[in-house]
């Protein structure tokens, strides 16, 4: 999840695809999932991590997380659907909490001569307008929201983390932690590297990737036509090669020795199986953009 908010953002539809593939397939022991978010959407997290689970079950496969520079937020929130959780020294671990921001510009639009007109049918239909005054009633009420969504989101932890989960009263306070010190908090299970963990678990077994690209920068903010890709991104990529976008720092890889499921928020997957001489070719790329607007609360960054 390079972006992680808004347009772009992961969800369920852009990887049920290729969660799927990576615990349906044939000799698998292992799926582990490289993870690079700093947050999202609650309920898109909820999802995917409630699937990824789902899969575990019923394919009875162990699902090792492995963080890179963030797994924050809706980002740790899908690290605790793994079994186990690995971190880097430097990777920025946390943030179990719930944040909403916006705007007030009541007077903004009087200064350019306009009038807001809302007409609605139900009393509590209208809370938190920008061009109007801040109601104490709506400060409430989005309290009330993000306790209920920081509760679950706490429950979710406990429940996945178990006896690991150490007892700091800053751990569900919205902090964030760095490699070792989230280790030591019981927010994740050891310091390693994907290719370095499983090689030392599953020294027998084949890696394959598998991936599901971020969509080009320019399609990330809006700038240019769908069929605009940068040259760090090529539309046709070689197995056995890595290509990260320099804008969007979108990592693309072909089939090597690691199964990679990389969406917009960067969601990855690895699959570990026996030994598979003839991997398939890599899967074209699938684009996922949140098209919805309006004021949302989102997990804490």
């Amino acid at each position: 999840m390079s972006g992680g908010l808004g347009r772009g953002a992961l969800n369920l539809a852009g990887v049920e695809s290729v969660l799927r593939r990576a615990f349906e397939t044939d000799d698998a022991v292992a799926v582990a999932l490289a993870l690079n978010s700093p947050g999202g959407s609650p309920a898109q997290s909820e999802l995917i991590g409630t699937r990824i689970r789902q899969l575990a079950a019923k394919h009875e496969l162990p699902v090792l997380a492995f963080c890179e520079d963030v797994a924050a937020s809706g980002g740790y929130w899908l690290a605790c659907a793994a079994d186990e959780i690995y971190v880097t020294t430097t990777s920025i671990v946390g943030s179990i909490g719930v944040i909403s921001a916006s705007f007030g510009a009541k007077e903004l639009i009087g200064r350019i001569g306009l009038e807001r007109r809302v007409f609605t049918e139900g009393d509590a239909k209208h809370r938190l307008d920008m061009f109007e005054d801040v109601a104490p009633g709506d400060v409430e009420w989005l309290h009330g929201v993000q306790r209920d969504i920081h509760t679950a989101f706490r429950e979710w932890v406990v429940e996945r983390r178990g006896a690991r989960l150490g007892t700091d009263p800053e751990l569900f306070a919205g902090e964030v932690w760095i490699g070792r010190k989230a280790v030591e908090l019981g927010l994740a299970d050891g310091i390693g590297t994907l290719r370095g963990v499983l090689a030392e678990r599953f020294p027998d077994a084949d890696v394959q990737a598998m991936h599901t690209p971020k969509p080009s920068w320019p399609r990330c903010s809006g700038a240019a036509p769908r069929s605009t890709v940068p040259a760090s991104l090529p539309r046709s990529r070689p197995a056995c090669s890595t290509v990260r976008c320099r804008r969007c720092t979108a990592a693309a890889c072909g089939r090597i020795s690691v199964r990679e499921a990389n969406g917009p928020q960067t969601l990855g997957s690895a699959l570990v199986t026996q030994g598979s001489e003839n991997p398939r070719p890599v899967d074209e790329p699938v684009e996922t953009v949140d098209e919805s607007g309006g004021t949302r609360a989102h997990m804490k960054d």
